[in-house]
């Protein structure tokens, strides 16, 4: 994980709670979370709307396959 141990993610805990004061981590920690979560669900719904994309696709191509070999079995 970056090469960060105990001893430095308790200086930098220490360090936050030392700048931003006891009142505000947790508020900031509420919006870390929020932002994180909001972040997760926008991939997700990126993801579902390339797969729901690519299946149109598919699908497209194949009736254009099917209606292509119809029309050349025909002539």
């Amino acid at each position: 994980m970056f090469g960060l141990g105990g001893p430095e993610l308790l200086l930098i805990l220490l360090l936050a709670l030392f700048l931003f004061g006891a009142k505000k981590l947790p508020e900031i920690g509420a919006g870390l979370g929020k932002g994180i979560k909001s972040f997760k669900q926008g991939l997700k719904d990126i993801e579902k709307d390339d797969n729901s994309n690519e299946k149109k696709n598919l699908e497209e191509n194949a009736k254009k396959e099917d209606a292509s070999s119809d029309t050349s079995k025909t002539a």
